[in-house]
């Protein structure tokens, strides 16, 4: 594919980021490819921008490439993270290789990996009419947690029309195998391949419990449904939380269309990225 129009996404509040975007802006010039700029967190005019666009390039950490991907998750454009911060399992390549990154992308040395996406709704009172329920998106993970009150939670987790456990616990965290090295990992949850497409479902420090991660198909729907819990919320990439009330389901399921990451030829494979990367976590 030709790359004549590249978009860049970055964080804004970090002085690296906003320096790599100039950095970018100039390379993009020299070369007389067409580039445009927007924070990553304004998804409506990332949205605008990338209809036009051969490739969306992120700076920053997992925060701002989670941000950035809601909005491919409208317009089917592929990104590639550049690395800003402290661990960036979602990125491709480090700040340090910037412009050879850019430079394979132009010249089409890189290869597609596409990823599984989630979309979760909120059925208040576990209402199922078609009006029910705004859909978010997520990358990694959505979470059913407690408020801030150290009180557990009660979920009665079904996949598909199947009852799979009532779980007295701090929360469920549903992820997709992109996040399941995140908060589903540190509850004792496995690490996917993640360009498998599997639904990972996962408790937090459930109270007597036999069940603690399983493995569910694309095709199957997760439903949670809050039994009792105080504050209780949802949160979704981390980034967006949404109060939840008793009797509230919330549903999970595969998106049809996957997410497409770019990957440079000579990029660090997978398990040898999350080898050095776990290194670099403090214990």
């Amino acid at each position: 594919m030709t790359i004549a129009r590249i978009g860049f996404a970055y964080n804004p509040t970090f002085e690296a980021a906003v320096e790599l975007s100039a950095r970018a802006a100039g390379w993009c010039r020299l070369r007389g490819i067409e580039e445009w700029q927007a924070p990553s967190g304004e998804t409506a005019a990332l949205v605008r921008q990338l209809p036009a666009t051969d490739a969306l390039v992120v700076l920053g950490g997992d925060g701002t490439f989670l941000r950035a991907a809601r909005a491919v998750s409208e317009v089917d454009v592929p990104l590639i993270g550049i690395n800003l911060g402290k661990v960036g399992f979602l990125s491709k390549a480090e700040a340090g290789d910037f412009e050879s990154v850019l430079g394979q992308i132009v010249d089409g040395d890189y290869r597609i990996d596409e990823r599984l996406a989630l979309e979760g709704r909120v059925l208040p009172g576990g209402r199922t009419d078609d009006a029910a329920g705004t859909a978010h998106f997520a990358l990694n993970d959505i979470v059913i947690a407690r408020g801030s009150l150290a009180r557990v939670c009660r979920l009665d987790v079904e996949i598909d029309d199947s009852h799979l456990a009532t779980f007295i616990a701090d929360g469920l965290i549903v992820a997709s195998p992109t996040g399941s090295t995140g908060y589903s990992f540190s509850a004792g949850g496995p690490i996917l391949d993640p360009v498998s497409r599997n639904i990972v479902v996962t408790p937090i420090a459930a109270y007597l419990s036999a069940i603690r991660s399983v493995v569910v198909s694309p095709r199957q729907t997760v439903r949670c449904t809050v039994i009792d819990a105080h504050e209780a919320l949802v949160s979704i990439d981390g980034r967006e939380d949404l109060p939840i009330e008793v009797g509230d389901v919330i549903e999970v399921r595969a998106l049809e269309r996957p997410i497409r990451l770019i990957e440079p030829t000579g990029a660090e494979p997978f398990w040898d990225l999350l080898r050095r990367k776990v290194a670099l976590l403090p214990s």
